[in-house]
């Protein structure tokens, strides 16, 4: 689980911000609305965020919000935007960390990650097992490649019939 140290309120110039904000922060009065489109972005976040499903935002020791992410969206400077949702009340990581102290040590960094045994998901290979972070259960991607590959025939066999299906993107 991915999660970000907020520090307070500040104004921002909306047309020199990447997401045209003008705040950036926490701020008590601010509502979920406020506060996610706020804080979704603009982060530096490592390729660990892509195995990530959920995002917990704190302030001063204190989970102020989590969020479900839908997909990490590059913006200028490397840095990632986050695009999802944020959770309410009767969701098990929103009770479970919301309005909790964080459950990570602050650190000089704003982003850390932490394993946290909710929010798991299957294994995308289709087993049900249960991954904590990542996609796959150690192992079951080249399981999944292999079966994808055995319904082609051979390995050679998959590689004729992907170099002539596959077509290459030409960014235009």
């Amino acid at each position: 689980m991915i999660h970000i140290t907020l520090g307070a309120r500040r104004y921002v110039n909306a047309q020199e911000d990447q997401l045209g904000r003008s705040i950036v922060g926490f701020d008590p009065v601010m509502n979920d609305d406020a506060l996610f489109h706020a804080n979704r972005g603009c982060w530096v976040l490592g390729e660990r965020a892509e195995k990530e499903r959920y995002v917990l935002l704190s302030h001063e020791g204190e989970v102020r919000m989590a969020i479900e992410i839908d997909s990490l969206v590059p913006v200028a400077g490397g840095r990632k935007a986050i695009e999802g949702r944020y959770l309410t009340s009767g969701h098990e990581v929103y009770d479970a960390y919301v309005g909790k102290p964080t459950p990570v040590e602050t650190i000089r960094n704003p982003i850390t990650y932490f394993d946290s045994p909710l929010g798991a998901r299957a294994c995308y290979c289709g087993c049900g097992e249960s991954v904590a972070s990542g996609w796959f259960v150690i192992g079951h991607d080249q399981r999944a490649l292999h079966a994808r590959i055995s319904k082609i025939g051979t390995v050679r066999e998959f590689i004729d019939w992907f170099d002539s299906t596959y077509v290459e993107a030409t960014g235009e």
